[in-house]
């Protein structure tokens, strides 16, 4: 790259239609936000610097720059004269910078970075003074169109509120997206005017003046027009999140990962997911999510900055923050959450919940337990329906499972505890105190029953009667078997 570059992009508009607190810049769309998606698209250009020109929401803007594009720099708009205003006042931050200059609206989120790189390369290719990204749409309703000379160069464009009826009909439109030359976009900027229909300083009028002055201007029209598209409000936001969810799915798709039910699958485009995965319809795989070759997800899953290695199945689950190993087997109907890792070929079955915990090679909590701040050794067994008891009301405490250890259906393991490798533990038994390798603990004493408990505890309720209606139908039976049992009558005459 041989040119100075300067990214502009504009995110000062106050977005009414969107009928939120929320900036519309920050809006979330399948993994990054509207102006997150569009700080990605600038990526390829290299540009020396990025300019973001804020407004309205600024702190929440500004917030949202430092954490996701922390090499960006705000520039305010405290008043919000047009576009042509916002470009100026960021141009007069970097008084220095020379070059090309792209100017990107902040609410194009299907823009590609190959398509802005196209569009730079074509304009300092040519020399132009000013390029602008277009599309041929069915329907131009709202947009700038471009107006062209008789030689079908662009001789100017003109918002739709300003245009005549003739150019209305015209469906090439603009899609805020345009690369300039530094000096002469300076100077086109300061003879701008808000005479117009909005009253407003409009960055497409440079385009006029530059080729009234006999300067060059350009068009760049986009491979694909759904690019172009912009959001307004939430129908739009929507329809743009299923064009998006259909481009993410059949680019995985042609790179080799089956999605049975594209329709239902919904995954960030921040997500990895590597050859001969399969997806499983109503499944959900949102931020830093990585899924390995081989991996069985869904169908009814949502996975969260999870990691599934190669040839891990993982059904009807939800996951956040977690890793889940190579060949292991998850759900249907579990609940991990952050902290948790689970090595290779371990299962975590139905209605189990995970916190903070690793489960070790071969491991196996099959059914309707808590694990919470706990380590589990290879090739043991959880019983059903165990609990490890993490909470003391102040303090998290930790249990640690050997490696072979079989713990029975009913445990409450009450941490800090530990069961040694190869131990077992009873049915129902509370584990307060260390259980040594290779030992049995058991706890609680020897089954009592009390006859008539109910009846002489709980009068008049059901149970009661139950029970009793229960003993009379027993003693009835008892005595009808003593009747055919008696001896009987052997005289004869």
């Amino acid at each position: 790259m041989t040119e100075d570059r300067t990214v502009v992009i504009l995110a000062a508009g106050e977005g009414k239609r969107m009928k939120s607190a929320l900036s519309k810049m920050l809006h979330p769309l399948l993994g990054r936000t509207l102006l997150g998606h569009v700080l990605a698209a600038a990526a390829p250009v290299e540009a020396d610097r990025t300019l973001v020109v804020v407004g309205h929401a600024a702190d929440q803007v500004e917030a949202h720059l430092a954490e996701v594009a922390p090499g960006a720099t705000p520039v305010l708009q405290a008043e919000q004269h047009g576009t042509g205003h916002a470009v100026r006042i960021a141009l007069d931050a970097v008084p220095d910078a020379t070059g090309t200059v792209v100017v990107l609206n902040g609410d194009v989120p299907l823009l590609r970075g190959e398509t802005v790189s196209a569009l730079v390369a074509a304009h300092e290719l040519a020399g132009t003074a000013a390029t602008v990204l277009t599309a041929e749409v069915p329907d131009p309703t709202g947009l700038g169109r471009i107006v062209r000379d008789p030689s079908g160069g662009l001789e100017r464009i003109v918002e739709e509120r300003d245009a005549s009826p003739a150019e209305k009909a015209i469906r090439e439109i603009n899609a805020g997206i345009y690369a300039f030359d530094a000096r002469l976009l300076r100077a086109a900027l300061a003879k701008l005017t808000s005479d117009n229909d909005q009253g407003e300083e409009y960055l497409t009028d440079v385009f006029g003046l530059l080729a009234a002055a006999g300067e060059p201007v350009a068009v760049h029209v986009a491979t694909v027009a759904e690019e172009t598209l912009g959001c307004n409000d939430r129908v739009e936001l929507a329809a743009l999140r299923g064009r998006l969810r259909d481009r993410i799915n059949a680019d995985l798709m042609r790179s080799g990962v089956t999605i049975l039910d594209p329709a239902t699958t919904w995954i960030d485009v921040t997500v990895a997911v590597e050859p001969d995965a399969v997806i499983d319809q109503n499944t959900q795989l949102r931020g830093a999510t990585q899924v390995g070759t081989g991996a069985t997800i869904g169908p009814d899953t949502t996975l969260i900055d999870t990691v599934v290695e190669a040839g891990a199945t993982v059904l009807r689950a939800h996951a956040v923050q977690a890793k889940i190993g190579s060949g292991a087997s998850v759900g249907p109907y579990a609940y991990l959450r952050p902290g948790t890792r689970l090595a290779h070929k371990s299962k975590i079955g139905t209605f189990v919940e995970t916190k903070n915990s690793e489960i070790g090679e071969g491991s196996k909590v099959p059914h309707l337990s808590y694990v919470g701040d706990a380590t589990i050794g290879e090739y043991s067994n959880i019983g059903a329906a165990s609990v490890f008891v993490n909470y003391d009301g102040v303090s998290k405490h930790r249990t640690v499972i050997g490696s072979h250890a079989r713990t029975g259906s009913d445990n409450m393991f009450v941490a800090p505890v530990e069961v040694g490798d190869g131990a077992y533990t009873g049915a129902g038994t509370v584990v307060r105190r260390d259980v040594p390798p290779g030992a049995l603990s058991v706890s609680g004493g020897q089954q009592r029953i009390f006859e008539g408990w109910v009846e002489s505890r709980r009068p008049g309720t059901a149970a009661a009667e139950a029970a009793r209606a229960a003993r009379d139908q027993l003693h009835a039976t008892q005595d009808a078997d003593a009747d055919v049992d008696a001896p009987g009558d052997t005289s004869s005459e």
